[in-house]
């Protein structure tokens, strides 16, 4: 180890560390554009222009190495002087569109254009004119004025996204960046270019010119496209999601997160698909009712069967608070022997080598912590054998899309004679259901997932149903109005009385004779801490932001198998 002092104080650092990496570690903020701590070194903006003692000029920070004994200024008047003259050069042909670009409010440019420009132009020429709103690929748009040549975009794709699809290409104040020829910017990660990029040249288009950032509300989640779990931010306004980005986690997904996840895995929160209100069907025909008719309904057809001849479907899709909420449910009123399922949704073609996995599901892990191998347990595929040979008649599952993922169960989901199913939104298996009953979406609830690596890690809800999460973390929710029970949104009127799977459950409890008194789902975790040892001692408070690992046990490996 050596020691570095910058402005004055004194830092340990590792040999190899660059100035930036040392005062980045330490919480010092040197400006810059081309420099991010998972890229390679291009040290070509020369906005973190540092005086080192003893050096006849001014040292870029990014590119010099530490060394023992250096003395560093970020901040005297030739590191400024140098800054000031970095951004008036940058901003000379860069254009005035602030107003209109996604980026602002988070613009680095933006940023440093106020606390080290001079608030005027010296430049009276025309600025040099570059093409606009080019798709470079599916989710990318690209606006070459806007660009300053930082280069994350080209080294993320060559060295995170392993695919070389972008390049420089001109020179002088006419460089600018293309895809290689016959190629499209479409690799699974393309979107993180879009977080990186330090100006507004690189944008979401499926976010494009939809809110400015300052009127949207951000909630820390989880994305549940797959078992990886990568730590996200919700974007909200007026109670709809309008985007979802990477949140930092170096041991989860550090700053990525696949397009897969960021794109299609939000936008049934708010779609017209949406399971609005239980509902019963019998004979082809639909009725919505209560929830006390659907609870009464449900209660009265689950007695007239045998124990034998109902089977639980728990949820790798659902929070481990759903499923043991679920689990207490079946063996309190139904007994431990009663028979238990769970799908498995593998899909190689989706899994990587840098994030994305082949296991779809968010809480496969967590599903098996708890230990259904102790109970009467049999596999999803041997259960739809039961249900064929007519030894299943009832079947209760919590948020799975059966049909989705084994489309042979469509025949045999609509043979049983009683099928109770939680869903968020409307599908080919919700159409086999008798009994519907409406579940709260990942966005839309309180409760944790367990990733494939055994982190536990929260999920918040970021916009509301009629039934809203109790437990908000005093979180402001986005700006929406309620009036009455219809959510407006853009001057179109909507209701969902979606709750979480554990309260739903609660509410059923009571038809059975005795009412689980949970109040949120952090009661029902701390409960759960008690039961399994994996868990032991675990708070939401101790999970926190980055999670918290559990113990691997013998039983949930040899039960995924």
């Amino acid at each position: 180890m050596g020691k570095i002092t910058i402005d004055g104080k004194e830092y340990e650092f590792e040999y190899g560390q660059t100035v930036i990496d040392v005062a980045f570690e330490n919480g010092l903020d040197i400006p810059h554009f081309c420099w991010h701590p998972k890229l390679s070194v291009s040290g070509n903006c020369r906005m973190c222009l540092v005086e080192i003692e003893k050096m006849p000029k001014l040292a870029i920070a990014c590119a010099t190495l530490a060394a023992d004994g250096m003395v560093v200024y970020t901040k005297s008047e030739k590191a400024i002087a140098a800054r000031n003259a970095v951004m008036e050069f940058l901003l000379i042909n860069h254009p005035l569109d602030c107003p209109i670009c996604d980026e602002a409010g988070e613009c680095k440019l933006q940023e440093y254009a106020f606390k080290h420009s001079k608030g005027e132009s010296r430049f009276v020429e025309e600025k040099v004119h570059k093409n606009k709103r080019e798709k470079l690929g599916p989710f990318v748009m690209f606006d070459a004025e806007r660009c300053i040549s930082c280069s994350r975009c080209i080294r993320f794709s060559e060295e995170i996204a392993k695919k070389p699809q972008l390049t420089f290409v001109k020179r002088g104040d006419r460089v600018t960046i293309e895809t290689y020829p016959g190629e499209s910017f479409d690799n699974p990660y393309s979107l993180n270019v879009v977080d990186i990029c330090p100006v507004g040249a690189l944008t979401n288009i499926d976010f494009r010119f939809k809110a400015r950032v300052w009127d949207m509300t951000f909630v820390k989640s989880i994305c549940p496209g797959c078992a990886r779990g990568c730590n996200i931010e919700i974007g909200v306004r007026k109670n709809e999601i309008l985007r979802l980005h990477p949140r930092y986690n170096e041991k989860v997904n550090d700053y990525w997160m696949c397009d897969y996840g960021r794109i299609e895995h939000y936008k049934h929160v708010n779609a017209e698909s949406r399971v609005k209100s239980p509902r019963l069907c019998r004979y082809d025909e639909y009725q919505d009712l209560s929830w006390d008719d659907a609870f009464e309904f449900a209660s009265n057809q689950l007695a007239k069967f045998s124990k034998k001849e109902i089977a639980f479907i728990f949820s790798p899709y659902a929070t481990l608070e759903d499923n043991y909420v679920f689990l207490k449910f079946i063996k309190q009123f139904f007994g431990d022997d009663s028979i238990t399922s769970f799908p498995k949704h593998e899909d190689a073609y989706f899994g990587d080598e840098i994030l994305r996995r082949s296991d779809r599901t968010p809480n496969m892990r967590g599903l098996l912590s708890l230990e259904l191998n102790k109970f009467n347990y049999v596999d999803i595929r041997e259960l739809f054998k039961k249900i064929d040979a007519n030894e299943i008649k009832a079947v209760y599952s919590l948020e799975n899309n059966l049909v989705e993922v084994y489309p042979e169960s469509w025949g045999l989901l609509k043979k049983l004679k009683l099928f109770i199913l939680h869903a968020t939104n409307h599908s080919k298996t919700t159409q086999c259901a008798t009994i519907l009953l409406p579940a709260a979406t990942f966005a839309e609830k309180n409760g944790t997932f367990v990733n494939f690596e055994g982190i536990v890690q929260r999920i918040r809800p970021a916009v509301e149903t009629i039934e809203p999460d109790t437990s908000l973390d005093g979180i402001q929710l986005g700006r929406w109005d309620l009036f009455g029970t219809e959510f407006d949104r853009w001057g179109k009127k909507y209701k969902i009385d979606a709750r979480s799977s554990w309260k739903i459950l609660r509410e059923f409890s009571k038809y059975f004779g005795k009412k689980f008194e949970y109040q949120d789902a952090e009661d029902v975790f701390i409960e759960l801490t008690k039961e399994y040892k994996c868990f032991k001692d675990m708070t939401y408070e101790r999970i926190g932001e980055n999670g918290e690992k559990i113990k691997t046990t013998v039983k949930e490996e040899s039960l995924a198998e």
